[in-house]
């Protein structure tokens, strides 16, 4: 069995952890991971062992990238390409039709509606391209029930879908490589919330801003940790910035080194309007944060009731403050790290890095025989 995974080369955040996690476990002779452009991600995978077969473009419109590919597949006898990605998405769409007898496997990072979303005209176009390509996959990976349910309501056959949730080491801890609070200006009476995302409009920094607003307002002494990069961090800084923020919020950037900085928190927060499984949340869970987040996804599978976290309404301001202050009361009572650990307990025997390529490797083995 060979694999050819094949993603634009361009993703920083989960979703190209979720990949590189997945095949550096797998027989190196088997899988191969195909890239448009150099980046991050093909110096992280190089670094890991893996096989890259890189299919540089000159612009992003450059369409002979799709011949190029093609005659991959033919030389090293693929049997598999495993798409991620809308870019990725629409070339396997027409290396289906020129090689029907190469099975074509797609992973649903995101929804794929809201993948341009705040992209005006162009974003509606890419959005129409991206869903008309998504007709032809042989299999998809829904990464939560949630997204399984999105792929049958476009009328996907369900059997054609394998839910499979992601998954992390959980034996990759951060109590080596702690933080200290006074490294940047906090002691132990400050609330602090971190909160890792890029900064794009489908993340929601700018709800999340206003509810800060609120809470400071009310004299909560309330911190906020913005870990990543993106197109909207300037406009994010400018809303703070107005909002008189600054004090409160600490832009830290893109950071290699996020699990020490959930030693800093005392809670994880993720309010975006559309997620798959987000990795992040199992990140906070492996450090034992308890979190807040939007109902998004595959939250529910992880966070089934209140008693592992708060799960909150996409974009209801009201309710995501009110899950905060309650967070922040149950530390004054010294009872918020026991919903961290439950979580912990929780994630650690359920969504293993293990589990994740064991279902996966079990999903192509379907779709082949």
């Amino acid at each position: 069995m060979k694999i050819l995974h094949l993603n634009a080369g361009a993703e920083t955040g989960g979703g190209m952890f979720h990949i590189l996690q997945l095949l550096e476990g797998f027989n190196q002779a088997e899988v191969i991971l195909g890239l448009l452009e150099k980046g991050l991600m093909y110096e992280k995978a190089i670094n890991k062992g893996i096989q890259v077969a890189l299919f540089q473009q000159s612009s992003r419109t450059d369409f002979m990238v799709v011949k190029r590919i093609i005659s991959y597949i033919d030389s090293n006898k693929i049997d598999i390409i495993h798409t991620h990605g809308p870019r990725a998405n629409f070339y396997g769409y027409y290396i289906k039709k020129k090689r029907p007898q190469c099975k074509w496997v797609t992973t649903l990072h995101s929804n794929p509606e809201l993948d341009f979303m705040g992209r005006g005209l162009p974003g509606k176009v890419f959005t129409h391209l991206h869903l008309w390509s998504l007709k032809k996959p042989d299999h998809f990976l829904a990464i939560s029930n949630k997204f399984k349910e999105i792929l049958v309501d476009r009328n996907i056959s369900p059997d054609k879908i394998t839910t499979i949730f992601n998954g992390i080491d959980f034996t990759d801890i951060s109590m080596n490589h702690t933080v200290s609070r006074e490294e940047f200006g906090f002691d132990s009476k400050d609330f602090i919330i971190i909160m890792v995302a890029r900064f794009d409009p489908v993340k929601g920094h700018r709800e999340v801003l206003k509810v800060l607003k609120e809470l400071v307002a009310e004299d909560k002494n309330v911190k906020l940790l913005l870990v990543g990069d993106g197109h909207l961090e300037n406009e994010i800084k400018s809303q703070a910035a107005v909002s008189k923020l600054d004090g409160n919020i600490k832009f830290l950037g893109y950071r290699t080194d996020v699990p020490s900085l959930y030693s800093l928190a005392d809670l994880a927060l993720l309010a975006s309007y559309s997620e798959s499984f987000p990795l992040v949340l199992l990140e906070a869970a492996r450090e034992r944060k308890p979190v807040v987040t939007t109902d998004v996804g595959g939250v529910r599978d992880l966070i089934p009731s209140n008693e592992y976290g708060w799960v909150v309404p996409v974009r209801d301001n009201e309710a995501l403050k009110k899950a905060i202050e309650e967070a922040i009361k149950l530390k004054e009572e010294k009872q918020l790290s026991s919903i961290g650990n439950k979580l912990y307990q929780r994630s650690s025997s359920l969504f293993t890095v293990g589990n994740f390529r064991d279902s996966v490797y079990a999903a192509y083995q379907k779709v082949l025989y």
